[in-house]
Order: C-alpha cells, then structure tokens, then sequence
C-alpha cells in the first residue's frame, strides 16, 4: 500500500514538474494568429505609397527582410520611408497596434536593404519584400500585435511566390554578408531588429505556416 502512494505522489510531483516547466518555456512563445477566413483581415490596412521604387523593375520575391524603424513614431517613419531625398523604402511599416501602412505591392522594387547579399546574390531589394516594424526593438520588443499583423500579411505573400523559410531574415544579416563579401567597402547602416526578436517572430511565423491553407 505505501508503495502504491509512494508512486502516485511521484507521478503528481511529475506532473507539477512538466507543468512548471511548459509554463516557463512558453512566457516567451508568441501565439500563432488565428485562422481567418479567405481574404478577410484583422488589422486595418492603409495605403501609402513611397515614391522611392524602381520604375522599371519587377521584384522577383524570393524573400523577407525584418527591418525596424528606429523612428520615434509612425509619422516620423512615414515621412523618412516617402523623403525623395533620402530615397528609402520598403513594402509595409507595421505599427504597434498592428495597423499596416502598405507603401507598395511586393512585384514593385524599393529601396530597403542598401548594399546587401543573401545566398550569394548582391542587390536584394530586386528580389525581396521589405516589412519595417515601427520602433527600435534594442529599446522595445515587438508588440503582440505587430508580430500577429506581420504573419497576417506575410501568409499569403510565402505561399504565393514559395518563399522558403531560410530566405526571411533581418537587414543586419544581409548586410553581413556583403561585408564577409566586400571586407575593403564601406557599409553603413543602422542596428536593426535584434536577433532576439528575429527568433522570437520566426518561431511564431514556423507554428503559424503550420496550419495556413
């Protein structure tokens, strides 16, 4: 009899033991988006179109480059991401409530990624989309909605041009490679979004492709 209460006491402390542990793990997981009916959203999209584009290419979208902002505000970003004097781009800024202000479709080349290289091939911004989340994650982590909103609006994009999951990366990262590629240039940019946020969006993008249909 007291070996029987010994196991189940065990079994019960084991319990608790993964219980704790699935909680712990689990803090940091952003949830997938739900499911939503075909071509319905749940954020609120805005166009506004940047002049920055190239006028007479056509983006290939073979991937995704994370980019944040680093603007204090959503206005701010605009106006810079619009300036024809700064001639910058990018597809979609998506703010922290998770409203997504389109400034071009993805077939339209901008100008996001600077001198950049991913899996050997220079110039991405012929052949990736650019997503700019408002904000600077070295200060502030992506908000729920922002993650929920990006995966929203990537979906769709992935399963149209077959996107693989390797080819969606950060600014930082391909900028990288151009430098292991060209160490006597200069590139210049800003840090962008953290590896540690990168992970985090990529982790919920993964369960979300998981059940997209």
């Amino acid at each position: 009899m007291k070996k029987k209460i010994f196991i189940i006491v065990g079994l019960v402390l084991v319990c608790f033991a993964l219980t704790a542990f699935y909680m712990e793990n689990s803090k940091n997981v952003t949830a997938a988006p739900q499911q939503t009916d075909k071509g319905k959203k749940t954020y609120k999209e805005i166009n506004y179109p940047t002049p920055n584009i190239e006028e007479d290419a056509v983006n290939r979208v073979e991937g995704v480059i994370l980019h944040h902002t680093a603007e204090p505000t959503v206005k701010r970003s605009l106006e810079v991401l619009t300036s024809t004097k700064k001639k910058v781009g990018t597809h979609v800024v998506i703010d922290t409530d998770g409203t997504r202000y389109i400034m071009c479709e993805p077939e339209v080349v901008t100008y996001h990624a600077g001198r950049s290289v991913l899996n050997g091939e220079e110039g991405c911004n012929f052949f990736t989309i650019g997503i700019e989340f408002q904000g600077n994650t070295l200060e502030k982590p992506l908000t729920q909605d922002q993650i929920v909103s990006a995966i929203e609006y990537l979906l769709p994009i992935i399963k149209k041009y077959h996107i693989p999951v390797s080819n969606i990366v950060t600014h930082e990262m391909v900028r990288n490679a151009y430098k292991e590629l060209y160490p006597e240039k200069k590139c210049w940019g800003k840090v962008d979004i953290t590896q540690k946020e990168y992970k985090r969006f990529m982790q919920a993008l993964r369960i979300a492709m998981t059940s997209y249909r």
